[in-house]
């Protein structure tokens, strides 16, 4: 029996190490397709691949000849609700309007870059302008738009909740002094905050830079008061968990605090952190859809609500194409947090 190759032996265990990652980022049945191939004990593989891509494919189809079956039945005054190839075709759509919209966008700029040039070589450089494209924002913009704005008001939640769930897990007088605004606030519908958040950004942020629009500050500050609340909790609750033992070895070492947080707490804590985290960026996301529908705001939200408001035989196709747009990216984010949070911390199924 001939041995084994270096290079597949070396490339299997490669493959074993990043199947951790694969199953973090949702692609669990990514490493057993691979070693199925390979003809490595296809029959263990197939049972893991029926597990991890069959049942969940199954799953998807019924789901699909469900909605297939049952939207034509639906009759709204734009119509019957999209089956599956409507959705589909919107989607291309979609699509299509941005990539003729990137170049119309492109064919601009040149014609820009021309005059300029044109300008330049009969001595006329003060003439020189440079403008911005100022097209519609396309349907995969509002996707990064909102992207960008729920990121901004994620990081924002976790500068002010982490350190305070820190303090409150450390410190019973700190805890017992801020439970009560936690308790008071974390219910609080995003509804609710947005005209306050509305009218103090409209008061302080007078000179809005270009890039940072006050519609897109308002929903990163909505998201922010509405998403701190799990990662403070949970944050709290991974740091008043931490063992006390580990806790008195730092006290008998005389550390200092910055120490003692950094060397003892957070490794211990991180997992729990890391929940919390998890379940800001999943509440911090549905608040941004919602949040953008009520103010206008530049994302997916408004896009959904402009469609709405349009009315069109296409409208319902393509709020449905935004809804599976929301879940898949909401499912994204998920994972990559979850993807990190198996990098830093030891307890990674915690």
């Amino acid at each position: 029996m001939n041995a084994e190759p270096v290079w597949r032996k070396r490339f299997l265990n490669g493959l074993n190490r990043a199947n951790g990652w694969f199953e973090a980022l949702g692609f669990a049945w990514v490493a057993p397709l691979i070693k199925w191939a390979m003809g490595e004990s296809r029959k263990e593989q197939a049972k893991i691949l029926r597990q991890v891509l069959l049942v969940p494919m199954i799953g998807i189809a019924a789901f699909v000849l469900i909605w297939a079956a049952l939207a034509p039945q639906v009759q709204t005054s734009l119509g019957t609700i999209p089956g599956p190839v409507q959705v589909v075709e919107q989607a291309g759509n979609l699509w299509q309007d941005h990539v003729r919209e990137r170049e119309k966008a492109a064919a601009f700029y040149e014609r820009l870059d021309a005059r300029n040039a044109k300008l330049i070589e009969q001595g006329q450089s003060d003439r020189v302008k440079h403008r911005e494209y100022t097209g519609q924002p396309t349907y995969i913009d509002q996707i990064f738009t909102s992207l960008f704005t729920v990121g901004l008001g994620f990081f924002i939640a976790t500068l002010i909740a982490v350190p305070l769930g820190i303090a409150s897990g450390l410190s019973k007088t700190f805890n017992g002094a801020i439970n009560p605004l936690i308790q008071i606030f974390k219910p609080v519908s995003p509804l609710a905050w947005l005209p306050i958040v509305t009218m103090v950004i409209s008061a302080t942020y007078a000179n809005p830079m270009d890039w940072l629009p006050k519609s897109m500050i308002t929903s990163a500050v909505t998201v922010t008061l509405c998403s701190l609340w799990p990662s403070l909790i949970n944050t709290a609750l991974g740091v008043a968990s931490v063992d006390k033992d580990l806790m008195n070895v730092g006290r008998v070492l005389q550390l200092p605090t910055y120490k003692t947080i950094t060397k003892l707490v957070l490794p211990s804590a991180l997992p729990l952190i890391f929940t919390g985290l998890r379940l800001s960026l999943g509440v911090g996301w549905m608040v941004l859809i919602a949040a953008e529908m009520l103010a206008q705001n530049p994302g997916l939200g408004k896009f959904v609500w402009d469609e709405f408001q349009n009315g069109s035989s296409q409208s319902l196709a393509r709020i449905m194409v935004a809804v599976l747009t929301i879940g898949i990216v909401g499912f994204m984010l998920d994972r990559l947090m979850f993807a990190l949070q198996r990098a830093f911390t030891f307890s990674a199924n915690r």
